[in-house]
């Protein structure tokens, strides 16, 4: 009897993956949604947009595989809430696969929905602030299959810690290359200069990247008779054909599908934020909610406070929360595009609520990220702390004390998103 079930559980997986697809978890990725989304389409792979409630509504039996980008892990699992954490693991359980970039591979971890018995390394233990390209040493695996040097991207990626028996490492990191950064800091050129230990003093964090050298960066184990694959890099960094060819080696291996069509939505193609094309499908406010976080793009531009890296992501000083108006920007950008390409319609509704909290938003972080860059000239600061009490002050408002998205800056990015699911699901 034993083996007879376990003959009827092989079917039922083979069967799974060979006729259903993949699931693509939206809810709190904001940036790094977009990312996925534009590298999926660009790799002509194909996936469905759902939010945390399809889940808890049981959706994931019509998919083979969960895939979930990067974000703030606790954010998601907040999101999900106890019935879709309950679903995602029946759902792994009995047969289907989990692929988590990032955020989503934390997302997976003990401190999250269990699905491997693997840890996250605390702040203080790992180098916390590393973006850029890092060469990597990889075991056989089919996911490798057409990579010959195998150097990829990792966006400020948690760190793994303690890898059970049951997780095998298919990746480990290497060397990080020298026009990656720590912190604010161009690896190549520390490296090359003063070294990283004067550095660390002074940042109070680590910052050397040779302390990732042999910690796992990809790992894979089992959660019942499904695969679950956690990655720290990002392979849906733009314009990385290694990245590309790694996203179909992972839809191959988990799903069965490959590419599928010839359709692709370009990444936003004017990454300054200059010479805005007005077009006849975009609604007037959304182009006018359009130029305003441009200007702000344009503000921490010529205020020496960040500069591009690739068409998605900025590099910005360390005391300043980057990240945050980057994501705003390119929230607001990629509905932009959408409409452009499209026709698409829209009330107004929604686009007035953000107009209402973006404005004022805008005008305190010109504001603060002024004093910020003072700041930064005479003192100690990071996101975090500053001895200003006017800075602390409007940090607070606008964005709290949570590292993971909080203050007026939650609730305007919140509001695009839901507009932003919806362009993007119905495009």
């Amino acid at each position: 009897m034993r083996r007879k079930n376990s003959t009827n559980n092989k079917q039922r997986r083979e069967d799974l993956l060979s006729t259903k697809g993949v699931a693509f978890l939206w809810d709190e990725s904001f940036l790094w949604g977009i990312m996925s989304y534009h590298a999926l389409k660009k790799a002509s792979l194909p996936f469905e947009l759902i939010r945390s409630d399809a889940i808890r509504r049981g959706h994931l039996r019509n998919h083979a595989v969960l895939f979930v980008p990067g974000g703030w892990s606790s954010n998601k699992l907040k999101s999900l809430g106890d019935k879709g954490v309950s679903e995602i693991k029946r759902f792994v359980r009995y047969g289907g696969n989990y692929l988590g970039f990032c955020g989503g591979a934390g997302l997976a971890t003990r401190e999250g929905l269990g699905l491997l018995n693997i840890g996250r390394k605390p702040t203080k233990e790992r180098v916390p602030s590393f973006s850029g390209r890092i060469r990597l040493h990889t075991v056989k695996h089919p996911v490798w299959e057409g990579i010959n040097d195998p150097v990829f991207s990792a966006w400020w990626p948690p760190q793994f810690d303690g890898c059970s028996d049951s997780a095998h490492v298919l990746a480990l990191y290497q060397k990080a290359m020298p026009a990656s950064f720590s912190s604010d800091l161009n690896v190549g050129d520390v490296e090359t200069g003063a070294g990283w230990s004067t550095f660390e003093d002074a940042y109070r964090i680590n910052l050397n990247p040779a302390r990732l050298y042999n910690e796992p960066a990809i790992i894979e184990g089992n959660y019942g008779m499904g695969k679950v694959l956690l990655s720290l890099v990002h392979f849906d960094t733009p314009d990385d054909p290694n990245a590309q060819t790694v996203l179909e080696n992972l839809w191959n291996y988990l799903s069965h599908t490959g590419a599928q069509s010839s359709t692709t939505i370009s990444n936003h193609d004017n990454k300054e934020g200059k010479n805005v094309i007005v077009d006849r499908h975009v609604p007037p406010l959304l182009n006018e909610l359009d130029a305003a976080v441009a200007d702000l793009i344009d503000f921490g531009i010529r205020n020496f406070l960040w500069f591009w890296r690739n068409p998605l992501l900025l590099q910005w000083r360390r005391g300043v929360r980057g990240l945050e108006y980057n994501t705003l920007y390119i929230m607001i950008r990629t509905i932009t595009n959408m409409f452009r390409c499209r026709e698409m319609q829209d009330d107004g509704k929604q686009l007035r609520e953000v107009k209402k909290r973006l404005v004022p938003f805008i005008t305190k972080s010109k504001q603060l990220l002024i004093r910020e860059r003072f700041a930064i000239q005479h003192g100690y600061i990071t996101f975090e702390q500053c001895h200003d009490p006017e800075i602390q002050k409007i940090r607070s408002e606008l964005f709290s004390a949570s590292k993971s998205y909080g203050g007026l800056f939650k609730e305007i990015i919140d509001e695009i998103d839901n507009l932003l699911y919806i362009v993007l699901r119905d495009g």
